[in-house]
């Protein structure tokens, strides 16, 4: 009789931390699904990119440079839903961002235009990494979001400057004046002394 006493104790005790687990697990989730709900909301209101060109400049690339296009068109339209739908819209915002080393005009490209795509590239791989983390730092991924559009301000601004530059007319000489300064269009200096010319009057 007391053997079975103690088997019942036993079970409703095993039976109460049984519970006590799934409520304690409940508890744990709700409280998660609550941060990740924050996060999501966070994420979705810092969520906008300037997607459209900024000077007449920018939109002519859009017609003639395919990676600029194809990188401005991905930024537009936000993700809805889910967490995971920001994290695919971020990993393809990445690979077209890299694409955009591939075929610059030959009139951006420049040291100039270079730097300022690489320093968005980083920007862009930055915040896909971030959102790709198993605790996703949102703060981090609305500011670089914030940083990625600057770069994009500097960028395009870059762009307009190169074309006003190359309208504005070059004085009389200038031309002849850089050339004289490119060294890889120089005479070559042989290093030999001219020859003496041989019917060059005596003096006596």
């Amino acid at each position: 009789m007391k053997y079975k006493i103690a088997l019942f104790l036993l079970l409703i005790f095993m039976l109460n931390s049984c519970q006590d687990q799934n409520e304690r697990r409940i508890a744990e989730n709700k409280k998660e699904a609550k941060k990740k709900e924050i996060i999501f909301n966070n994420i979705n209101k810092g969520w906008s990119f300037i997607d459209e060109p900024i000077n007449e400049v920018s939109e002519q690339n859009e017609v003639s440079w395919s990676e600029w296009r194809d990188f401005l068109k991905e930024l537009d339209g936000k993700p809805k839903k889910t967490i995971g739908a920001f994290q695919k819209k971020s990993s393809a915002i990445a690979k077209k961002a890299m694409a955009l080393n591939n075929n610059i005009p030959a009139q951006f490209d420049q040291p100039q235009i270079k730097s300022r795509i690489s320093i968005l590239i980083t920007k862009v791989k930055m915040m896909d990494l971030f959102i790709h983390l198993h605790k996703i730092p949102d703060e981090k991924v609305t500011f670089l979001i914030g940083e990625i559009n600057k770069e994009l301000v500097s960028l395009q601004r870059q762009m307009d400057k190169i074309v006003q530059k190359s309208k504005i007319p070059q004085e009389e000489g200038e031309s002849d004046f850089l050339r004289m300064l490119d060294t890889a269009r120089a005479i070559p200096n042989s290093g030999s002394v001219p020859p003496i010319q041989q019917n060059l009057p005596k003096v006596e």
